[in-house]
């Protein structure tokens, strides 16, 4: 019992001591956070006087870099201030003596005035006294001459005109014939210059290609059975194929030369593949027609970057592509449009004009060749419409338009053109006239079957000779296509001019396409 009052005893004065020693070692520590804050805020309060001290430094700075600045600034305004008062004053001096140097004229000329006016009536009074003398000598002479002062002064005025007048109509013939032999020396001399510094070469364009070949037995594959390929390729392209006796040789006939070259890569390509059927044939050439456009606007943007003409539309950059296939009497026609733009820039510079102008004239002075519709326009009205339509310069229009005097030329670019045309058209070897007849008379056979309804495709072949028209099988019939081949011969009798007959041939063809999924 007493041990166990000795343990509670213990108990208590250990709880007692305890807690006196954990609130003196609480206070303690609340004393060591209070010095801690104390110091903090010491530290803080000398960081904020330091921080104070520098602001108002970089204040004071501040200001004295302002102050610099805007000194500068009085004393430059001061100086330019100065300086235009200084002029002022110049002006002003100057003004001053110009004032005093104006009244000293005017005092010199009014003594001058009084001195004039003293001479002129002394003058007058001579004048007086010469005409009393004038009129005695006078009557003294129509007294000796029998003749009054009126009529012999109308004498001596018709004498000395009749000899005024002779003189001057020889005058003016002696520079008349001056002038027209030095124009014609000039003209003569710049006409030979231009074809002197352009070289220039003979194109002369066939209806005929040559397709080789490695062996002959690849005829047989181009003919394939029954001849159902060569027919494919002809009704697909436009051109007559022809395989004969030839050797390693396809000859190609026809008087477009954009299908003869579209006929000719595609034999090209189906040679090459070794897969020559009629559906290969149809895609093949299709492939390469869209091949054909791309090099024909090639084509047509290497030839104005090679000439140096800029901002042209891309239509008649595509035109002038077409150009390639094209030819003006057997003259090709992209090399005949360089040709004459090179010439119109030499003349131009000859002539001190627009060379930029003169040159973009003569490369479409021609574009009118290149549409196949609108034929029965002129090509020079239908190249400056052509002109017109894509915003090119009036003057260009007017050149392309008057270059067959079709219209009136309004501008010096124009009879430039119409010169150079003529130069590159008339030299030797440029030209065939039979030639361009030729394949006149095929696009009128052509146009002349490709107007009636219903007529799809139409192909001149063999030379002229054969007429093949391809119609839609929806709308014409077996019994119209007969009709129609029979309608056709007979405009072609009235209407055309051709030797020896023309066959006409007219397909209708019905295809039934399905497929399987």
């Amino acid at each position: 019992m007493d041990i166990v009052l000795y343990v509670l005893l213990g108990i208590a004065a250990g709880v007692v001591i305890g807690r006196f020693m954990l609130r003196k070692l609480l206070k303690g520590q609340e004393v060591s956070a209070q010095n801690k804050v104390k110091k903090i805020l010491k530290d803080a309060e000398n960081n904020a006087e330091i921080l104070k001290k520098n602001k108002l430094l970089e204040a004071k700075e501040k200001f004295l870099q302002l102050k610099a600045e805007y000194d500068q600034e009085v004393n430059s305004r001061n100086n330019t201030i100065n300086q235009r008062e200084n002029s002022i004053k110049q002006k002003e001096q100057s003004l001053n003596q110009k004032l005093e140097n104006a009244n000293k004229k005017e005092l010199e000329s009014e003594t001058l005035k009084k001195s004039l006016e003293k001479q002129i009536e002394t003058s007058k009074a001579k004048q007086e006294e010469v005409e009393v003398l004038r009129l005695q000598h006078q009557s003294k002479l129509e007294a000796i001459a029998g003749l009054s002062a009126e009529e012999a002064k109308n004498q001596l005025v018709d004498s000395l005109r009749e000899e005024a007048r002779s003189k001057a109509m020889i005058q003016i013939k002696d520079i008349v014939d001056e002038a027209k032999l030095t124009a014609s020396k000039e003209a003569k001399k710049v006409v030979i210059q231009t074809i002197q510094r352009t070289a220039t070469e003979s194109a002369i364009e066939n209806t005929v290609s040559i397709f080789n070949i490695e062996n002959d037995e690849i005829k047989g594959r181009v003919i394939g059975r029954e001849g159902r390929n060569i027919r494919a390729l002809e009704a697909a392209t436009g051109v007559e194929i022809i395989v004969d006796d030839t050797p390693e040789a396809i000859i190609l006939s026809g008087f477009d030369p954009v299908r003869r070259e579209i006929a000719r890569l595609a034999l090209h390509r189906l040679v090459t593949d070794g897969r020559i059927h009629p559906a290969r044939i149809e895609e093949v050439v299709a492939k390469t027609k869209k091949q054909i456009e791309d090099e024909i606007v090639e084509i047509g943007e290497r030839t104005v970057i090679d000439l140096g003409i800029h901002g042209l539309h891309p239509e008649l950059i595509r035109m002038i592509g077409r150009m390639r296939y094209r030819s003006s009497y057997g003259q090709n026609l992209l090399q005949h449009s360089r040709e004459v733009a090179n010439f119109c820039a030499t003349m131009a510079s000859e002539l001190g004009l627009n060379v930029k102008l003169a040159k973009r004239a003569g490369l479409l002075h021609d574009i009118g060749k290149v549409p196949d519709d609108n034929p029965e326009l002129p090509h020079a009205i239908l190249g400056m419409q052509l002109a017109e339509k894509y915003k090119e310069h009036p003057e260009v229009c007017n050149a392309i338009g008057a270059h067959h005097d079709e219209v009136e030329m309004t501008s010096m670019i124009s009879p430039i053109v119409q010169a150079c045309d003529a130069i590159s058209g008339a030299r030797p070897g440029a030209r065939r006239e039979v030639v361009e007849s030729y394949i006149k008379r095929l696009k009128d056979l052509e146009a002349l079957a490709l107007s009636y309804p219903g007529v799809e495709k139409t192909f001149a072949i063999q030379a002229g000779r054969e007429l093949r028209v391809v119609v839609e099988s929806e709308r014409i019939t077996d019994a119209q296509s007969e009709i129609l081949a029979a309608d056709i011969s007979n405009r072609i009798q009235t209407e055309m001019t051709y030797p020896g007959q023309i066959k006409v041939t007219v397909i209708r063809e019905t295809r039934s396409v399905s497929y399987a999924k």
